[in-house]
């Protein structure tokens, strides 16, 4: 006997009546978060764009913003960002790339050093090159592409090629999705942001993977239902263990979203956003996509004893 259930075992929820909104729904919002990724594009951190970034923490209590935006902007050294860095008395320094290369970033830090003198403490000293940048940049977005490629081909073989497709459609969807909240709320967008989305590839496959092996077994098992009803009673059946999975999971990140600093926050949030749409689109997003790619409950493979084994 479980003492938590959250969802019971025997809902008969009806989530492909709604497969008509939720898709236009999701390609729409996917639509827009392209649309804004070139129009708005990413606020990009200082791992993409090159520069110094500069995490202190004052001496004397908590720091004043507009007193440090005075002197460190007073530098002359072109696009500067302070803004608070979790505790009221950490701070972070942006300083865009600076013409003549890491010797000029090097400058960059000796001038911000002199002008604030031995008022605050230096926690954290980085120093970006272009060209290392723009291999980040490139690396991180083949890395994304490669695992999706992957996830085709695996999933290409283990089930048929109407679930590969649709595996493959919900997380682009996913990553899409998460991109467009980046550019949507300009949150900074770095390494980390690319980890965090490589993570939310692999949450919603698992997700998405552990809804089609059910489709899959009920497909040998009712050969005659219609494939409405059997999305609608796969995804009911493991409808307590998604909504456990997800729940822990948020748990978790929020906690670390709440006390893990500003360091891991935009991580962390990122990684909130792919939990969540992650479980959307295993529901609404891969299970009826098998509706409009021909899959039939008739399509299961497996001998006649096996699905007689199974159907007792």
């Amino acid at each position: 006997m479980r003492l938590l259930r959250l969802v019971p075992d025997d809902t008969h929820i009806g989530f492909m009546r709604l497969r008509r909104i939720t898709l236009p729904l999701s390609a729409t919002l996917s639509v827009l978060s392209i649309v804004l990724f070139f129009v708005v594009g990413l606020n990009f951190g200082i791992d993409f764009r090159g520069g110094s970034l500069i995490e202190i923490q004052t001496k004397d209590g908590p720091a004043n913003i507009s007193e440090l935006r005075q002197t460190v902007g007073g530098l002359g050294l072109g696009d500067v960002q302070i803004q608070e860095f979790g505790a009221p008395d950490e701070v972070l320094i942006r300083v865009v790339q600076q013409e003549g290369g890491e010797l000029a970033q090097q400058a960059v830090i000796s001038k911000i050093r002199e002008a604030l003198g031995d008022t605050v403490d230096y926690r954290r000293v980085e120093i970006v090159g272009p060209t290392v940048s723009a291999e980040l940049a490139r690396t991180g977005t083949i890395a994304v592409l490669a695992s999706i490629l992957a996830i085709l081909i695996y999933i290409w073989f283990r089930f048929e090629w109407q679930y590969a497709i649709g595996a493959v459609i919900a997380t682009v969807h996913d990553v899409i999705m998460t991109i467009g909240v980046f550019a949507v709320l300009q949150l900074d967008f770095n390494l980390s942001s690319i980890a965090a989305i490589l993570t939310i590839v692999g949450y919603s496959l698992n997700d998405t993977v552990v809804v089609y092996d059910r489709i899959r077994e009920n497909v040998r098992r009712y050969r005659k239902m219609p494939m409405t009803d059997l999305l609608d009673l796969s995804v009911n059946q493991t409808l307590s263990r998604t909504i456990m999975t997800s729940l822990t999971t948020l748990l978790a990140l929020i906690a670390l979203y709440v006390f893990g600093g500003e360091v891991i926050r935009s991580f962390v949030f990122a990684m909130i956003w792919g939990v969540l749409v992650g479980t959307f689109s295993s529901i609404y997003v891969a299970s009826p996509i098998l509706l409009y790619l021909g899959a039939k409950p008739e399509s299961g493979s497996g001998s006649k004893a096996a699905v007689a084994a199974e159907g007792t």
